[in-house]
């Protein structure tokens, strides 16, 4: 794996490579031919081939009421599972307002969760997040690599739980524009969802509009510094600047644990298409893909392998997605789950 810290002159970096001229051979002169077999690696038995991510649900319809406005109503919008799936896992919903005991049963069942953007901050989803959180933690403790992705509100949240202050966030305006990513000076990527993103392509990141913001929250880095329960848990690995020029933190990393927040959006450049502002080049594609690809690196490190039958049983296959982007705004798509369930 190779290494990179970052600081201003790493943008300068000639990164051009002599490129070796190609050569094509015929089966008969690598010795492969019609008559043999394809060497077939062995699989890593340290790794899990195949991973599944929770999504914790969140409340409402995702559509203001245009698809459901009942009080249970919960939904997960469907780009944070095509994400998941992008990487190579598949998706197991946890819906947050099920039977306690029936949640966590589903969570034995996953290699790693997404905590996604929304609104909840209080009572029953927040305690639920809480929970989920310290769970994660107390099984990377025991010896298992169990990754969380905080997105937005769950990075929000995180926050929140880790500093162990309700007033650590502030507002910014950054709720419908895409933006650069700005790396902390001498910041080293090894580790981070950034170790695998191309040299271009991280160049560019620092330069290019290749990420979307969507939130009225953030934290500012001397906020974040000077909560020292938050910069013990965190290390901070990008900021951004909001419409008014103020810099909020937006990419973390956990200093002990494979816990990544985000504040801004990596599921929305290849999934997501309200918003008319909304990156869709082919580097914006590019950082969805390899977001979701360190992600699923990381439960693949999970070795927690339940049943097949009680993982078929509750994946995300057994709902349907319903189309609600006819609008133009909000989601595309979301799986609502108006009647919790077990299928456990």
């Amino acid at each position: 794996m190779w290494k990179l810290c970052f600081c201003l002159p790493f943008l300068l970096l000639d990164v051009g490579v002599a490129k070796a001229s190609a050569s094509i051979y015929l089966p008969s002169q690598t010795g492969v031919d019609g008559s043999s077999n394809p060497v077939c690696s062995s699989p890593d038995p340290n790794l899990n081939y195949r991973p599944v991510i929770g999504i914790l649900s969140h409340p409402g319809d995702g559509a203001s009421g245009r698809l459901s406005n009942d009080t249970i109503s919960t939904y997960i919008a469907a780009s944070y599972v095509k994400f998941a799936e992008a990487g190579g896992a598949r998706v197991i919903p946890l819906i947050y307002n099920e039977p306690e005991d029936v949640l966590f049963k589903k969570l034995e069942l996953v290699n790693g969760v997404i905590f996604t953007g929304g609104w909840a901050k209080k009572y029953e989803y927040f305690d639920m997040v809480t929970k989920i959180f310290k769970k994660a933690l107390e099984r990377n403790d025991a010896g298992e690599h169990f990754p969380i992705y905080g997105i937005c509100l769950g990075f929000e949240l995180m926050s929140i739980i880790v500093s162990q202050d309700r007033d650590i966030l502030e507002r910014f305006d950054a709720e419908d524009n895409a933006s650069s990513l700005q790396f902390v000076k001498n910041v080293n990527i090894e580790g981070t969802i950034f170790q695998r993103f191309p040299p271009e392509l991280l160049r560019k990141l620092s330069t290019d509009c290749l990420v979307m913001q969507k939130h009225k929250w953030g934290i500012t880095p001397e906020k974040f510094k000077a909560n020292h329960a938050l910069s013990s848990f965190f290390e901070i690995v990008t900021t951004c600047i909001d419409e008014n020029s103020k810099t909020y933190v937006s990419t973390v990393k956990a200093k002990k644990y494979p816990i990544t927040g985000f504040q801004w959006h990596p599921e929305k450049n290849a999934f997501e298409w309200g918003s008319s502002q909304i990156p869709h080049s082919a580097d914006a594609i590019q950082v969805t893909q390899y977001a979701a690809s360190y992600l699923i690196s990381e439960a693949r490190k999970s070795l927690n392998r339940p049943s097949s039958e009680k993982v078929l049983k509750n994946l995300i296959y057994n709902y349907k997605p319903t189309y609600c982007g006819y609008a133009g705004k909000g989601y595309d798509e979301v799986y609502l789950f108006t009647q919790p369930r077990s299928r456990l």
